[in-house]
Parts: structure tokens; C-alpha cells; sequence
């Protein structure tokens, strides 16, 4: 799992998207990361918003996309991606942290 912060670096949205679409692009291509980890921070929600807005716009381009306060034991999705990843270590697992949005890459 791969943890990418775009949250805490004071980003501009359009900026912080374009480093989020070259850090999947490069995953995809690699193949090395299977789920990144997105940390959007809470803030105004401003950009919680538009990486979900791009994750939605993506469609068919990841296998699922797990926001944090769905991130849980009982969510099937969840629990589907920590087994096909060997179980990852994640604090935010049922936090229900609005901070974070996971893509699911294969």
C-alpha cells in the first residue's frame, strides 16, 4: 500500500489531482502498488471532494475505490482489497476517517 499525502502540503486542487494522476499512472504501470492510500486531509472538504470527483470520473480505471469511513471489517470491498493486498497494517482501519479515500488498482 502506498500512502500518498496531498493533504498537508498546502497543494492547490489542480495540483494536488496532477500529482495524484501521475502517482496512479505510474502504479498502473509499474504494477508494484496495488492500493494508494490518499490522504486528502479534512479541512473544508474541498479536496476530499474533488479526489472523489476524479476517482468517480475514472470509471472502470481501478477495481474499487474505498472511502476511509467505509474502510472497516465488515465492508466487503474492504476486506476484499486487505486480503488480495497480505492484510496491510493501517491505523485508519475502522476509524471511519473522512481524511483518506483508497484506490484499489488491481
Amino acid at each position: 500500500m502506498k500512502v500518498l499525502d496531498i493533504g498537508h502540503r498546502n497543494y492547490t486542487v489542480d495540483q494536488a489531482l496532477s500529482i495524484l494522476e501521475t502517482e496512479v499512472s505510474k502504479a498502473l504501470y509499474t504494477g508494484k502498488v496495488r492500493v494508494i492510500k490518499v490522504i486528502h486531509g479534512h479541512g473544508r472538504g474541498t479536496l476530499r471532494k474533488a479526489v472523489r470527483d476524479w476517482c468517480r470520473d475514472q470509471t472502470g480505471r481501478f477495481r474499487a475505490v474505498i472511502y476511509g469511513e467505509d474502510y472497516e471489517l465488515f465492508h466487503p470491498e474492504s476486506l476484499e482489497m486487505r486480503a488480495a493486498c497480505g492484510q496491510p497494517r493501517d491505523p485508519d482501519l475502522g476509524r471511519r476517517n473522512r481524511a483518506v479515500t483508497y484506490i484499489w488498482l488491481s
